[in-house]
């Protein structure tokens, strides 16, 4: 008789179809600035305000996300969140004031994904304890294959229906996916008998406290560097296909290098995965940040479709490898028991970056006419973020 498939690749399967769709069509939302701008006269600052204020839904419910899930699972936080998220993209096609697309595409649709990201990183973590990094991995590259599929998706949507019926059938296919793959989770191996992939793994810090964790050094050192992380790769992202549209390259095309930014952004998670169950999560964390810093200043010298598809290239492979690494710290300086607490307070704190990042690059380009500011900022925050993460100390080991 062969042997029963064991239910962990199924939690791994379902959190990578969850995550790709809703990162995916959150990050998709650059594409639809040019129509928006198009359509109501906005000025680009004002509709990257929408994407500011869903950085900092998703953040701040992330942390909720992450209590209720350490409480009471993590299938019923996604279930409601996919739920939410649906509705918020569905409720966006209908909008004639900017203040609509701030509450329907920022705040629920934002509050709706909030409940992905933490509660299933947390769940992977707990049926997987050899390459654990791995596992982490392959949940976050829903994040590369949803922008690498979703972003040109929106553009040739938008080009055949018009963005309004886009936003409806995105928002259809959000709940198509997350509702029936909610449904399949099990929170942990011991709810159907069975135990964890690898056994019993060594834990740190196992008598940590959600308190103890949100203050303690390592938390605050991971937060901040997650944060300035996120600050100095968000714009780029975001503002990437405006970018090369502003540099003459097609509408499609321009959305093809982002979607391709996404694809390589795969190659980089599973990859520090891997490198970080080898080598450690410290030293890769602190090489890929310097390969984000590298790529982001590229951008200054990119202007043309060859140039950009070359730091779309390694930009996808650095802001896509360093993603997995802060849910792999998160769980060996503070444990299982409160994993989803502290992992969702440092997303919420690294969510505000990501805010951030998005609006400045708007802000900067409605004030000066292009996107230099951005790039020479991004550059520099992203520098800093490898002096943070250099200064992280070793958790502790603790015999479970």
């Amino acid at each position: 008789m062969p042997e029963r498939l064991f239910y962990g690749w199924v939690i791994l399967a379902v959190a990578f179809l969850l995550i790709m769709t809703g990162v995916g069509l959150i990050f998709s939302f650059a594409v639809f600035l040019p129509p928006l701008q198009d359509a109501f006269g906005w000025g680009r600052s004002t509709i990257s305000a929408t994407v500011l204020i869903n950085w900092l839904v998703f953040g701040i419910c992330s942390f909720g996300a992450g209590v209720l899930s350490d409480r009471f699972g993590t299938r019923v936080v996604a279930l409601g969140g996919g739920v939410l998220f649906g509705a918020g993209i569905i409720l966006a096609s209908a909008i004639t004031e900017i203040w609509h697309l701030y509450l329907t595409f920022g705040v629920l649709a934002g509050a709706g994904i909030s409940a992905f990201y933490v509660p299933l990183t947390s769940t992977a973590t707990r049926w997987f304890t050899r390459r654990r990094g791995l596992a982490v991995a392959i949940v976050s590259a829903g994040n590369g294959l949803g922008i690498l599929v979703m972003s040109p998706l929106a553009r040739v949507l938008i080009s055949a229906f018009g963005w309004r019926s886009t936003f409806v059938m995105l928002g259809l296919l959000a709940w198509g996916i997350s509702v029936p793959g909610a449904l399949l989770i099990r929170n942990r191996p011991e709810d159907l008998g069975v135990t964890a992939h690898g056994g019993k793994a060594t834990e740190r810090a196992p008598g940590m406290t959600s308190r103890g964790a949100l203050r303690s050094r390592a938390f605050w050192l991971i937060a901040l560097t997650h944060f300035l992380c996120c600050a100095g790769h968000s714009g780029p992202i975001f503002h990437m296909v405006a970018h090369a549209m502003d540099l003459g390259i097609a509408k499609l095309t321009a959305a093809t290098i982002l979607g391709w930014s996404g694809a390589t952004s795969i190659v980089g998670r599973i990859g520090t995965g891997i490198l970080a169950d080898r080598y450690g999560v410290k030293i890769i964390l602190v090489s890929v940040l310097a390969l984000q810093a590298a790529m982001v200043a590229s951008y200054l010298a990119a202007h043309h479709v060859v140039s950009l598809y070359l730091v779309a290239t390694f930009f996808g492979v650095a802001y896509g490898g360093i993603m997995p690494l802060y849910a792999l710290l998160a769980r060996e300086y503070f444990g299982d028991r409160v994993m989803g607490t502290a992992y969702g307070a440092i997303l919420f704190i690294s969510s505000i970056g990501m805010g951030l990042g998005s609006y400045a690059g708007g802000w900067a380009f409605d004030l000066f006419g292009s996107y230099h500011l951005l790039y020479v900022t991004s550059t520099v925050i992203a520098v800093a973020a490898i002096g943070l993460a250099a200064s992280l100390r070793a958790p502790r080991l603790v015999p479970a």
